[in-house]
């Protein structure tokens, strides 16, 4: 297939060898400093030589596991897990992010599993627009967008919030514009700069989570300080009062979406791997530390939370608020006497909402490029700089920063509620697509001829996972739209109610019905579906090498290998 053949119906295509991509590829500049975007010459376009529009390949493998393990843990999981706290209990708490856990493992291996046979631009939008509905793909895409570029300056005000923690007089606006000028600063430096600025904060949260579960653990065997609360054995005691549940079913519903929140962006790993110098081999083992993810940072954090804090606790009434000051985290080392580490956990944060606002711009831009690729998006936004940087959709999303002022404005926190409704069920479609577009492609692969053994690299619970993660998305958003019409406390809501917990559902289908009156394309059958076109050549001699190698030795480890 020709170059032009392949821009025409829009999948990006990778090269083999080295020959190939000095003709197709991006043509990187020989000075360091226009390579890094530290210069003016940095700005200019790309000569691309005859290719698709590329970004740049420099992220290394340790970035990508990084991004995998920890990246996208925020406030949502150290600040929102309080709210969730409150409102369904330590067991609602626990069983609900043990689901969304479940759901999110299989999401993940289904997007690794396409990510390594077509490593492109825009990752699961394309997807979605390439094995489902070109409609749905342009939803999904726009719907990205505005998830991340709404988040933006949601996550800018909850730095605020945190530095306030510390200093209350001095007016939020001074620390908005202080990290929205770091945010730029980061994104200067291009695929780089985001992927250097996630391993370093991924890394701090990481250390901070294995600290904190020491800490928990010794405290819930009773072993703290004498002028805090953790002095003698505490054992399950708060399971038993106030109790393990609270709010019954609703309590159970409620929990998802903070659950759901608290995952959000566990899918920009396979964003990044189109920006990979070989995603083929750096790609699978980060997928895999996502079991890691799940079962270190949200199930043990979570159940120590549910072990030292009770769901009753009066400053657990401003978890909804993104105030720090009701983080369990930070109250753990409050109550347990710890000098200092309310404080420590308090930099933690900061350093996490961050580098979600990073995240924010990096995946926000890179899938409004992708739209712009295949006509779905102005094409200004397919502008990428000598640098590798696509410099239209990173400013159009940094602008997007400046909402964060509203917050001080006497009718802010209204705007912002509706800023949250936008973003808060988003990533719920974005993993649906995922697993969808899984299921899709096996069928369509199938179809065409061919067999798994083709596959380089295959999901664990193969084209069944992806099955049970759409099942569970779709009874998390089934859950959510019953505690939006009849919410806690009372037995039905109001019109504002509900759409300020189900906004996403009616802006997603806006979009699916704008993509298709403008391109006219349905739900693809299965005979419609290219498996081929932009499919990456792999190393099969490698490969076959692997899986012999692998046969023969005992299951335990065949198993180790496939999870670690």
């Amino acid at each position: 297939m020709s170059s032009k053949d392949e821009k025409e119906i829009g999948l990006p295509g990778y090269q083999t060898n080295s020959a190939e991509a000095n003709q197709d590829g991006p043509v990187r500049s020989d000075k360091w400093a226009t390579r890094n975007g530290l210069n003016l010459e940095s700005f200019k376009v790309r000569d691309y030589g005859h290719g698709i529009v590329e970004l740049d390949r420099s992220m290394k493998p340790r970035h990508l596991h990084m991004i995998a393990i920890g990246g996208s843990i925020g406030a949502g999981f150290f600040v929102g897990s309080g709210s969730a706290l409150r409102t369904g209990g330590p067991g609602f708490l626990l069983i609900d992010f043990i689901i969304i856990g479940v759901m999110i493992f299989n999401v993940v291996y289904a997007l690794g599993e396409l990510a390594v046979m077509y490593p492109v631009s825009g990752g699961f939008y394309t997807y979605a627009n390439r094995f489902i509905d070109p409609s749905w793909g342009f939803a999904m895409g726009w719907n990205y967008v505005f998830q991340w570029a709404v988040v933006v300056p949601l996550e800018l005000t909850v730095c605020s919030i945190s530095i306030a923690y510390w200093n209350a007089d001095i007016s939020p606006a001074v620390w908005i514009t202080i990290f929205w000028a770091f945010i730029i600063a980061v994104n200067v430096f291009g695929t780089l700069g985001y992927a250097e600025e996630e391993f370093w904060s991924a890394l701090i949260k990481l250390s901070a989570t294995v600290i904190f579960l020491i800490i928990a653990f010794v405290m819930v065997l009773g072993g703290g300080p004498e002028n805090g609360r953790y002095s003698e054995y505490y054992g399950a005691r708060l399971w038993y009062d106030p109790g393990a549940f609270n709010n019954g079913f609703k309590g159970f519903c409620s929990v998802f979406v903070t659950a759901a929140f608290a995952f959000s962006g566990t899918e920009l790993v396979g964003l990044a791997a189109a920006e990979s110098s070989n995603p083929s081999k750096a790609l699978p083992s980060a997928i895999k530390q996502v079991f890691w993810r799940i079962t270190l940072f949200y199930v043990l954090g979570l159940l120590f939370v549910g072990l030292l804090i009770p769901s009753d606790d009066i400053h657990l009434l401003d978890s909804s608020s993104d105030n720090p000051a009701a983080s369990p985290f930070v109250l753990v080392g409050q109550y347990a006497g710890l000098k200092g580490f309310n404080h420590f956990m308090n930099v933690v944060i900061l350093v996490s909402v961050i580098s979600i606002s990073v995240s924010g711009v990096y995946g926000g831009s890179r899938t409004l490029t992708a739209l712009a690729q295949q006509g779905y998006a102005p094409k200004l936004f397919t502008y990428v700089d000598r640098s590798g940087r696509p410099l239209f959709s990173v400013i159009a999303i940094l602008i997007f920063g400046g909402l964060a002022y509203v917050d001080l404005a006497s009718s802010g926190e209204v705007v912002f509620t509706w800023l949250q409704a936008l973003s808060g069920l988003a990533a719920l479609f974005t993993w649906g697509s995922i697993c969808l577009a899984h299921i899709r492609f096996r069928k369509a692969w199938a179809y065409h001829g061919h067999t798994l053994e083709e596959i380089p690299f295959t999901a664990v619970a193969g084209v069944w996972g992806s099955y049970l993660g759409l099942f569970l998305i779709v009874l998390v958003l089934a859950a959510q739209f019953y505690v939006a019409v009849s919410p806690i406390g009372k037995r039905l809501g109001t019109a504002e109610s509900f759409f300020e917990a189900y906004l996403a559902l009616p802006v997603v289908l806006f979009f699916w019905a704008a993509g298709y009156l403008w391109k006219r394309q349905g739900w693809l059958r299965t005979d419609q579906i290219d498996v081929d076109s932009g499919r990456r050549e792999h190393d099969w001699d490698e490969i076959n090498a692997y899986r012999q190698q692998l046969a023969t030795q005992p299951a335990w480890k065949r198993l180790y290998h496939t999870l670690f």
